[in-house]
Protein backbone atom coordinates (compact mmCIF):
# COMPACT_ATOMS: atom_id res chain seq x y z
CA UNK A 1 0.00 0.00 0.00
CA UNK A 2 1.56 3.63 -0.73
CA UNK A 3 1.99 5.63 1.31
CA UNK A 4 -1.35 8.29 2.68
CA UNK A 5 -1.04 11.68 1.74
CA UNK A 6 -0.66 13.65 4.47
CA UNK A 7 -2.40 17.55 4.10
CA UNK A 8 -3.67 20.33 6.51
CA UNK A 9 -7.60 21.02 5.91
CA UNK A 10 -7.91 22.99 3.31
CA UNK A 11 -4.60 22.91 1.52
CA UNK A 12 -6.25 21.04 -1.30
CA UNK A 13 -9.24 21.47 -3.44
CA UNK A 14 -11.71 19.08 -3.17
CA UNK A 15 -11.36 18.09 -6.72
CA UNK A 16 -7.57 17.18 -5.92
CA UNK A 17 -8.76 15.13 -2.82
CA UNK A 18 -11.06 13.25 -4.92
CA UNK A 19 -8.05 12.51 -7.38
CA UNK A 20 -6.08 11.17 -5.07
CA UNK A 21 -8.76 8.86 -3.43
CA UNK A 22 -10.18 7.41 -6.75
CA UNK A 23 -5.94 6.37 -7.65
CA UNK A 24 -6.61 3.89 -4.33
CA UNK A 25 -4.41 6.54 -2.31
CA UNK A 26 -5.72 7.39 1.42
CA UNK A 27 -5.94 10.90 2.35
CA UNK A 28 -4.85 12.11 6.15
CA UNK A 29 -6.52 15.69 6.75
CA UNK A 30 -4.98 17.33 9.81
CA UNK A 31 -7.81 19.92 11.23
CA UNK A 32 -8.33 21.36 14.39
CA UNK A 33 -11.76 20.81 16.32
CA UNK A 34 -12.30 22.39 19.56
CA UNK A 35 -8.46 23.81 20.15
CA UNK A 36 -7.24 20.01 19.64
CA UNK A 37 -5.54 19.23 16.54
CA UNK A 38 -7.38 15.00 15.42
CA UNK A 39 -6.38 13.34 11.90
CA UNK A 40 -9.37 11.92 9.73
CA UNK A 41 -8.68 9.67 7.10
CA UNK A 42 -10.34 9.36 3.75
CA UNK A 43 -9.84 6.59 1.57
CA UNK A 44 -12.21 4.69 -1.18
CA UNK A 45 -12.10 0.87 -2.06
CA UNK A 46 -13.27 1.25 -5.60
CA UNK A 47 -16.86 1.07 -4.28
CA UNK A 48 -17.60 2.88 -1.30
CA UNK A 49 -15.85 6.37 -0.11
CA UNK A 50 -14.70 6.21 3.96
CA UNK A 51 -14.04 9.19 6.38
CA UNK A 52 -13.01 8.53 9.31
CA UNK A 53 -12.89 10.81 12.33
CA UNK A 54 -11.85 10.23 15.78
CA UNK A 55 -15.66 9.31 16.28
CA UNK A 56 -17.26 8.03 13.93
CA UNK A 57 -17.24 6.43 10.55
CA UNK A 58 -18.86 7.90 7.44
CA UNK A 59 -19.51 5.96 4.39
CA UNK A 60 -20.53 7.23 1.14
CA UNK A 61 -21.68 5.26 -2.03
CA UNK A 62 -20.43 8.05 -4.41
CA UNK A 63 -17.90 10.47 -5.63
CA UNK A 64 -20.45 13.03 -4.89
CA UNK A 65 -21.77 12.19 -1.27
CA UNK A 66 -17.95 12.04 -0.63
CA UNK A 67 -17.65 15.37 -2.14
CA UNK A 68 -20.26 16.96 0.04
CA UNK A 69 -18.68 15.12 2.85
CA UNK A 70 -15.26 17.12 2.36
CA UNK A 71 -16.99 20.36 1.43
CA UNK A 72 -19.47 20.11 4.66
CA UNK A 73 -16.60 19.20 7.07
CA UNK A 74 -14.35 22.17 5.63
CA UNK A 75 -11.12 19.62 4.72
CA UNK A 76 -10.77 20.95 1.34
CA UNK A 77 -10.44 24.68 -0.09
CA UNK A 78 -13.00 26.73 -1.57
CA UNK A 79 -10.89 26.67 -4.63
Amino acid sequence: MSEPLVVNARDRSVGELLAVLDEGRRVTVRTEFLGSEHEVTLRHDGEIYYCDTPTRLHRHETAAEMRECIENQGYASDA
